[in-house]
């Protein structure tokens, strides 16, 4: 599969540096930095940021029994979902393992509505494939909408204003209005874009889907209502929006620093096809205990009762005497190191690994000290329990943290 974006070419030409985003082969490259991490980072965190999301796949779902059928798949009451509304769900199979994480957006349509489904690239192929196969008398088609369909990111305070100076809004609340899970459309340079609340990083999250050959009118349009220019003085701003915007364009590295903070796990990041929903963490807002059956729902259910996943996501701090190197600088767990119950003094770990990293970054919000998401065994993913795990070359103790978000 290629899902190549609109604005490689013009990231490339100037001198942006990308980075696969799954097989190189794929062809799906993301943004990693424009090249001032740490203002990025700020951007997002105190104005707000504008991302280029190659990585993410859409998927249409139209028909008079478009809803009935997803109601009956999905482990989501997506009934419940009011038209310019939007809800998350997993799609599971028969033997309860998840195969997509995704966001439903109901909207308007010719027949009645239509729902866009955001989710992973690589999960857009097994999506339409495996839900398909449900497919009998029902009125209803899914539609790969990917490659005229593309995906910006807008996370931050600002976000909303930003929205309210550079476009119309044609259907939906007004974007400076919007609640969690709302969405509007507004015209932007021309286009329509379908505008979700969706909030990933601990602040304001946009996430905006746009006409593909549009693409690079959109952001563009963005860029020029809300950037300030890189020369400005930031004591002296002129009285305009954009002084008050203040828009950076940002990269992977800055949205995942995030993202991690606010304990955000992501679909073939943190968990994967393999997982249950009881494991991710993300059980609450992904299942509705309410609605009526769905395909995995006698697994989802079994697990919820017994209340003890054979394993689960969890959040650890590492810290201990050997956090920072010589040198000063944190040290770093990687994605699948492994963790253990124990070490020893010298810092070899002792028994086998209950678990691997799958995600970390070094924190601006935790003092600039690591953090990090693991995927450990049910018997060690207790609140408080403390845990162990290599960070370049030496051994750091961690207690699981209440929840996974590192903020607060």
């Amino acid at each position: 599969m290629t899902n190549r974006s609109p604005l490689a070419e013009s990231f490339r030409n100037a001198g942006i540096d990308l980075l696969p985003y799954g097989p190189p082969a794929h062809g799906i490259e993301l943004v990693e930095s424009f090249g001032e991490l740490d203002f990025e980072y700020a951007a997002l965190r105190k104005s707000c940021v504008l991302i280029d999301r190659p990585d993410r796949g859409t998927v249409e779902v139209t028909g008079p029994d478009a809803v009935s059928f997803l109601q009956s798949m999905l482990t989501q009451d997506i009934a419940k979902i009011p038209v310019h509304g939007s809800a998350a769900s997993f799609w599971l199979n028969k033997k309860g393992r998840i195969v997509a994480d995704m966001r439903l957006t109901k909207v308007h349509a010719e027949s009645g509505v239509k729902l866009l489904i955001d989710l992973d690239a690589y999960a857009v192929a097994p999506t339409i494939e495996s839900l398909d196969a449900y497919l009998i008398m029902e009125e209803a088609e899914l539609t790969d909408a990917t490659e005229r369909t593309h995906r910006f990111s807008l996370q931050g305070p600002t976000g909303p204003a930003l929205i309210a100076a550079a476009g119309e809004r044609q259907a939906g609340d007004a974007a400076t209005d919007l609640a969690d899970n709302a969405a509007c459309v507004c015209s932007i340079a021309g286009a329509p874009v379908l505008i979700t609340r969706a909030d990933t990083t601990g602040t304001i999250g946009l996430e905006l889907a746009v006409p593909a050959e549009s693409a690079q009118a959109v952001w563009d349009r963005l860029i020029e209502v809300g950037q300030v220019a890189a020369d400005a003085d930031p004591h002296n701003l002129p009285e305009r929006e954009s002084s008050k915007i203040k828009l950076r364009p940002a990269g992977w590295l800055a949205y995942n620093t995030a993202r991690i903070e606010a304990g955000t796990p992501l679909f073939h990041i943190d968990f994967n096809t393999e997982s249950l929903p009881g494991e991710t963490g993300l059980l609450e807002s992904r299942v509705s205990f309410t609605k009526g059956c769905y395909l995995g729902q006698e697994i989802v259910a079994r697990m919820f009762n017994l209340g003890s996943p054979k394993q689960r996501l969890v959040a650890i701090k590492p810290g201990g005497e050997h956090l920072r190197t010589d040198e000063g600088h944190p040290r770093q767990p990687v994605g699948g190191t492994e963790v253990y119950q124990d070490a020893g003094p010298d810092g070899t770990p002792i028994g086998k690994p209950v678990g691997s990293v799958t995600s970390s970054t070094i924190s601006p919000m935790n003092g600039g000290e690591p953090i990090c998401l693991a995927m450990v065994k049910g018997d060690y993913a207790e609140p408080g329990t403390e845990l162990f795990v290599h960070a370049e070359g030496a051994m750091l103790s961690g207690k699981v943290r209440e929840g996974l978000s590192f903020l607060g």
